[in-house]
């Protein structure tokens, strides 16, 4: 499965939240609402993904966490803000670029067209 038929899938699955819980909620429930409609859809979701970060060739004590990845291909980043800053956007490219990873979902959920909140962020692709 590429990472385009992924996306597509992720949101819908997205809507499909947004749809049944409005906006204005924790990040937490937004997560688990997606984790359960990717999982029905037969995707392999992982929740909070530990991420070591590599230092001129040195593995650092500290790391990240991801929101979520989809069939080991797509980050899914989520929040639940008033507005996202362009911090927010520039995270999941930093993601993406020290996993490796092509493709990252930025997803607002407090927005009032969710068609609005998500943001599709591209590493090489």
């Amino acid at each position: 499965m590429t990472e385009n038929d992924i996306s597509y899938q992720i949101r819908e699955a997205i809507f499909n939240v947004y749809n049944t819980l409005g906006p204005g909620l924790f990040e937490s429930v937004y997560s688990a609402a997606l984790i359960y409609e990717l999982q029905e859809a037969g995707l392999n979701v992982s929740k909070e993904v530990a991420v070591p970060v590599h230092y001129k060739g040195s593995k650092l004590d500290v790391g990240f966490r991801l929101d979520l990845l989809v069939e080991d291909k797509v980050v899914v980043e989520i929040k639940s803000v008033e507005n996202l800053a362009e911090v927010h956007h520039k995270q999941v490219l930093t993601y993406l670029k020290i996993t490796g990873l092509k493709l990252g979902i930025l997803v607002n959920f407090n927005v009032d067209e969710i068609k609005n909140g998500i943001h599709l962020k591209v590493n090489g692709l």
